[in-house]
């Protein structure tokens, strides 16, 4: 029994500490969307998207409103944004991006996470990143494609890709169009929650990682890196066995 409670306490931890690392990604995000203009969602996009994105990733409410209260009391805070790219192992490919007031501590953090696991190395900017493609993400409830496609076509949105599976349907369009994209969705689904809304990096090829070292050697990294309070995300073409 003793045993059993410290598995759980160990496992409550750790969920416990990202969903620390969740929210203070986000109370950045949504502090730097608030201060890019009014720090009101019905008068600025930008953090009304923002504010979409967090509430798909369950941030709670009250850490949406203080990062708001925060960019309204006057607090100038400055983040810069910090890409760093590399190799994990078994020839993963690794992007890390970073929102940091201090450029030099991120680098060195996220350099020091990669020189400690085997078979990872850092690159230089466009190493990895060049086989990667930024777009807008989205995942809701519904399972009208053809509605959803004529809504996009209004919109003039670049629509990638457009599937459902078990009445969830994914809808995958340009970086540049990820705002025109929300705005369409939401006018054609009144009220809708989506279960993912944001703009992230998709890899062209995937590898899967099947000697045990390279499993382990690849969780080690990204474990290290999801300490590193400067990391923002993580993106990685990496898919376990059971993922494939």
């Amino acid at each position: 029994m003793g045993r059993a409670h410290e598995v759980r306490a160990a496992s409550m931890a750790k969920t416990a500490a990202i969903k620390s690392k969740l929210y203070s990604r986000f109370g950045k995000e949504l502090y730097i969307a608030a201060k890019s203009g009014v720090p009101d969602p019905d008068m600025n996009l930008t953090l009304k998207r923002k504010i979409a994105e967090a509430k798909s990733n369950q941030v709670p409410a009250d850490v949406i409103k203080r990062a708001i209260d925060k960019a309204k009391g006057g607090t100038d805070e400055n983040y810069d944004e910090a890409r760093y790219e590399g190799f994990g192992p078994g020839n993963s490919t690794i992007i890390v991006d970073c929102l940091t007031d201090n450029t030099n501590r991120s680098y060195t953090n996220v350099k020091t996470a990669f020189n400690k696991t085997k078979g990872a190395k850092m690159v230089n900017a466009g190493g990895v990143s060049y086989n990667y493609e930024n777009v807008g993400l989205f995942e809701f409830k519904f399972d009208d494609e053809e509605a959803m496609l004529d809504a996009m076509m209004e919109a003039d949105v670049d629509v990638q890709d457009i599937t459902v599976e078990d009445g969830i349907m994914t809808v995958k369009t340009t970086f540049a169009d990820f705002g025109p994209a929300q705005d369409a969705i939401e006018k054609l689904i009144p009220n809708i929650e989506f279960d993912v809304c944001e703009t992230t990096m998709l890899p062209n090829e995937y590898v899967e990682l099947t000697e045990p070292e390279d499993i382990e050697s690849y969780h080690k990294l990204m474990d290290m890196l999801n300490d590193v309070d400067d990391v923002n995300k993580v993106y990685t073409n990496v898919r376990m066995p059971s993922e494939a």
